[in-house]
């Protein structure tokens, strides 16, 4: 309901004790899945989520001091092909989630700036 009612289209999943990054959830493909009754609102997060597959992956870390061309080329896939929709922002060691940015999100900032 979170994303629902703050208009967000991304919200991570942290594990409540270690606070390590689990997985996240889509608000466009939850509303889809909630619509053909795939799950349920009273349903766990976790069959909602979609989950961050860590072994054998590397991870492109983008934190605060990341700058826009590469955060750009991340969400273009440059180096692994794979174009992205959104980026977890964490600090340097990777130890906190500081929030989500989208393309949309890279977009507007870039349209604003003198």
């Amino acid at each position: 309901m979170q994303a629902f009612e703050r208009d967000y289209t991304h919200l991570t999943v942290l594990d409540p004790s270690t606070k390590s990054l689990l997985g996240y959830i889509s608000a466009p493909s939850l509303r889809d899945r909630l619509s053909s009754h795939d799950i349920a609102e009273t349903d766990a997060v976790e069959k909602a989520m979609v989950k961050f597959h860590r072994k054998g992956r590397k991870y492109a870390l983008i934190t605060m001091e990341t700058t826009l061309e590469e955060l750009e080329s991340f969400f273009e896939g440059k180096g692994t092909g794979k174009k992205e929709d959104f980026a977890v922002v964490t600090d340097g060691g990777r130890r906190f989630v500081l929030g989500v940015v989208t393309r949309d999100d890279l977009a507007e900032f870039v349209r604003r700036r003198p």
